[in-house]
């Protein structure tokens, strides 16, 4: 059962921090970093010399006598979209400060970035299963729901399905948009859905990490369970040849997976859980708005 009283101090803590953060630092690199999903018809004015001559408009060029020109604006309203992760591998770590954890104040902060700039943002929670769906609207009111959701949902499956929830994304979105995927990625067979959604969105992958990801405790003998499969191995923490197997494996899966995203045109931001979140969009933002 949900602790209710610790659900809301939660969210309470989680909105307080993120509308701070939004108003501070990152509406503003939000709003320049993030392209309109098209170009607008703004009005008709006079022609002047070095306009493009294909945008003359003849229509009413030839009413006013004189040569007339179409002027278009970006078309400012984005929709953001935040396809979410909540399986079980996302809570492991200490109990303030899981993946889970670090995936809300990501999830909080992006969801205020956009109700603050007046865009339309929805998400997709899952797991094995489509945990829940919110379709997109505007409003700090709407975002704040969505921060709600997420921090109390109870996920029915333990297992991922990342192709899954991209597939379902894809079908429901028909405009392009911005749609960022925040997982630790530990799933497999969701590239191919991944590329199919970088063709018609503009798309970012979040990794939640942990510093045991790449550096297992020298210990004694561990018996280590998949927290989304239930099977279990026996690892060494007092063996370098382990440990130094072990750091290997996750650094060549942390490259592959970069490599598998920047060939597919993907942005990628890997956040662990020992770092700031807020300091580590802001970096991103930067990176991205001077690119």
């Amino acid at each position: 059962m949900i602790d209710r009283s610790r659900l809301l101090s939660s969210v309470r803590r989680i909105h307080l921090l993120a509308t701070r953060l939004v108003k501070t630092l990152l509406a503003g690199d939000y709003r320049s970093v993030f392209r309109g999903p098209g170009i607008e018809f703004d009005e008709v004015r006079e022609y002047v010399e070095g306009d493009d001559a294909r945008m003359i408009d003849w229509n009413v060029s030839s009413r006013m006598d004189a040569p007339y020109t179409k002027t278009f604006r970006e078309e400012r309203e984005l929709t953001l979209f935040l396809v979410v992760d909540v399986s079980a591998s996302l809570a492991f770590g200490p109990p303030d400060r899981t993946r889970r954890e670090v995936a809300t104040e990501v999830f909080a902060l992006l969801s205020l970035a956009a109700a603050v700039n007046n865009d339309r943002v929805g998400t997709v929670l899952f797991s094995d299963r489509i945990e829940r769906w919110v379709a997109p609207h505007k409003g700090t009111r709407h975002a704040l729901r969505l921060i709600t959701d997420l921090v109390g949902v109870e996920p029915e499956g333990r297992g991922s399905d990342l192709a899954l929830a991209l597939r379902t994304t894809g079908e429901a979105l028909k405009r392009r948009g911005v749609v960022v995927v925040i997982s630790d990625f530990k799933t497999t067979g969701y590239f191919s859905d991944l590329t199919l959604m970088s063709h018609r969105h503009d798309v970012i992958a979040v990794r939640i990490a942990d510093p045991l990801d790449g550096a297992f405790p020298a210990t004694g003998n561990i018996r280590l369970e998949d927290p989304e499969s239930g099977r279990t191995l026996l690892a060494s923490g007092a063996s370098p040849r382990f440990r130094r197997a072990y750091a290997e494996h996750w650094e060549e899966e942390s490259q592959r997976w970069r490599r598998e995203c920047r060939k597919r045109g993907i942005g990628t931001l890997e956040i662990d859980t020992g770092q700031d979140v807020a300091t580590q969009l802001i970096r991103y933002f930067e990176r991205r708005k001077g690119r």
